[in-house]
């Protein structure tokens, strides 16, 4: 049995680690990192899937961002499930979990860089990207889009810039630098 929950911040830790093994060191040199660094996963889309034993076994997370033409949207990923658990329907479950959670809460489109056959049957396509451009290099057959809402990314033009809200600085920095 797996239960599909909120990221709670104990579960971070075994997160990070599931990416390192997931994607390996390279996943700090990828340019929707660019989008999260420094940021909050958008409220209510940061996603832990956790097993009977308390072991964390997948996630997922969506953050904010907008356009130069000024539409906003979610930013997909990363999607990580442990090895033992792929090909359980597991990565499918916290996509269907996450899509939902955003449009229950008014989102209007998510976009990613990812899989295209993989993302294609949960509605993601490269036709809502074409206008649109990352900071920094990518794939553009793997820039993709889903409108949760029809025409939420009509027009949608220019590069892609983070929103969401900034990490806060841990109190032991700030002291030290008072100092």
């Amino acid at each position: 049995m797996i239960m599909i929950r909120d990221e709670i911040t104990a579960d971070i830790p075994a997160r990070e680690g599931l990416l390192d093994r997931a994607f390996g060191p390279g996943r700090f040199m990828k340019t929707c990192e660019r989008l999260r660094e420094g940021r909050r996963p958008a409220q209510g889309l940061a996603l832990s899937a956790i097993d009977a034993d308390g072991a964390l076994v997948g996630t997922l997370r969506l953050w904010s961002i907008a356009t130069t033409s000024a539409h906003e949207a979610l930013l997909l990923g990363p999607l990580a499930v442990s090895a033992e658990r792929q090909g359980s329907g597991l990565g499918s479950a916290l996509m269907h979990e996450a899509l939902g959670r955003a449009a229950a809460l008014g989102h209007g489109a998510v976009v990613l860089v990812g899989d295209a056959p993989y993302y294609r049957r949960f509605g993601f396509s490269a036709g809502r990207t074409t206008a649109l451009s990352l900071p920094g290099p990518y794939e553009p057959e793997r820039f993709l889009a889903c409108e949760l809402r029809a025409g939420a990314l009509e027009n949608a033009c220019g590069l892609v810039f983070a929103t969401g809200k900034l990490l806060s600085v841990p109190v032991d920095i700030e002291v030290a630098q008072a100092a």
